[in-house]
């Protein structure tokens, strides 16, 4: 177990922080297809699966900030430890295929957001995406765990206003929008889109990080009231940042919805999406989502890299290069670019992909952290464990219902 620490003495927003980089995974460009597609597709059906994603992403968010802190290990870490080397080498490998499918959304997320802002071919986009965000990972290594949780913040707020700024212009009716909380599919391809919002909500990646992100900027407090105080202020960053990415995921179904619903099937796309944008609320609208989505692929991109390489090194017990390993991740995007597939439907089924890898991510967390021999006094409540439980039995069951439709339909 890490040494433990003294919790840092600084008072104020300086403890908040590192829910706000794990956020970034929950509006990256694999939730603009997703909601996208559902609001243009079903208008403010989809809208309660916003929702409750975000509602399980909040408590699976805090279980892994709380492991980091308390253990002084990350998630990988701990399951690593768990596991003999074959497999832990068969966790990372799938491990490692998500974070491909999460490369595959952020960058070509990047990659249509510089097409509709600077008409760059999708090829070249995806490359400048990979480039940028590798450049903004340097101001982790440059200047500290703090300035880069700033400068991912900052990105989130841009995003959140490209997102949001439609609203300033036209609102969707509010019984409509009542309406879209009830709690119903209509059809298989409800249910598919659903299930892609759901792995672009509740992000294996963003799982796995949020434990090493609280680790980074808080170290291993020791027991005690600094220790609770951490808690509570984890609690905190945790419910503001997942409000923030709540909203931003609401408000990209609902543009959807109020725009592109009953449109041709064409419309349906983030380009589709875009133009519909530009031609009912104008092209300064317009700009702010094409802004937002840039922001979105960038700062995703950075945080997905991170994750990767504390993902490896607590599985496989050894670093690689972020150069090297932002190139073999990058490969299955560069090549989808090249090959001319509709890249929306491909950031729809990337995030179908991300929904695989959810129970191999949630199962262990919620076990660990209910394992009172490792957390202490800090173990879950019998409450939280029965809700942890529910929420990684309701994924794995829905990741079946999933692969049925992908294969029947």
């Amino acid at each position: 177990m890490a040494q433990e620490t003294q919790a840092p003495s600084q008072t104020g927003w300086y403890p908040l922080g590192p829910a706000f980089v794990a956020a970034i995974a929950y509006v990256d460009p694999g939730n603009v297809a997703a909601n996208v597609s559902a609001g243009a597709q079903f208008g403010y059906l989809l809208l309660w699966v916003v929702v409750v994603a975000n509602a399980m992403a909040a408590l699976v968010q805090y279980l892994s900030a709380k492991l980091g802190l308390v253990t002084g290990t990350s998630l990988p870490q701990a399951i690593g430890r768990q596991l003999g080397r074959p497999a832990r080498l068969a966790y990372w490998l799938q491990a490692e295929l998500v974070a491909m499918a999460t490369d595959l959304a952020e960058v070509i997320g990047g990659a249509i957001a510089l097409r509709i802002l600077f008409d760059v071919p999708l090829l070249i986009g995806g490359i400048l995406t990979a480039v940028v965000s590798l450049l903004l990972l340097t101001v982790r290594d440059r200047r500290g765990q703090f300035w880069f949780e700033n400068v991912i913040t900052g990105l989130l707020l841009v995003i959140a206003i490209g997102f949001a700024a439609s609203f300033f212009v036209a609102t969707p009716p509010p019984h409509d929008v009542l309406d879209g909380m009830l709690p119903r599919f209509r059809g298989t391809e409800s249910v598919l889109l659903a299930a892609a919002m759901l792995g672009a909500t509740v992000m294996p990646h963003a799982v796995y990080l949020h434990s090493g992100l609280a680790l980074d900027r808080h170290g291993h407090p020791a027991e005690g009231a600094g220790r609770r105080r951490l808690l509570r202020v984890t609690r905190w960053d945790v419910g503001l940042a997942m409000i923030i990415a709540g909203a931003v995921n609401a408000a990209m179904l609902l543009v959807a919805a109020l725009n592109l619903h009953h449109r041709r099937p064409s419309g349906t796309s983030i380009e589709g999406a875009y133009a519909a944008v530009h031609d009912t609320l104008g092209a300064t609208v317009a700009l702010f989502f094409a802004i937002g989505l840039l922001a979105s692929g960038l700062a995703s991109a950075s945080v997905g890299a991170y994750a990767g390489a504390l993902i490896m090194q607590g599985l496989l017990h050894r670093s690689v290069p972020m150069l090297g390993r932002r190139l073999i991740t990058l490969v299955p995007a560069v090549t989808i670019l090249a090959s001319g597939v509709d890249p929306t439907r491909a950031l729809v089924l990337s995030q179908v992909v991300l929904s695989f890898g959810i129970p191999f991510a949630v199962l262990p967390l919620v076990r660990l952290t209910s394992n009172p021999a490792l957390m202490g006094s800090h173990g879950n409540h019998r409450v939280t464990t029965v809700v942890g439980w529910l929420v990684a039995v309701l994924v794995s069951l829905l990741n079946v219902v999933l692969i049925y439709l992908t294969v029947t339909r």
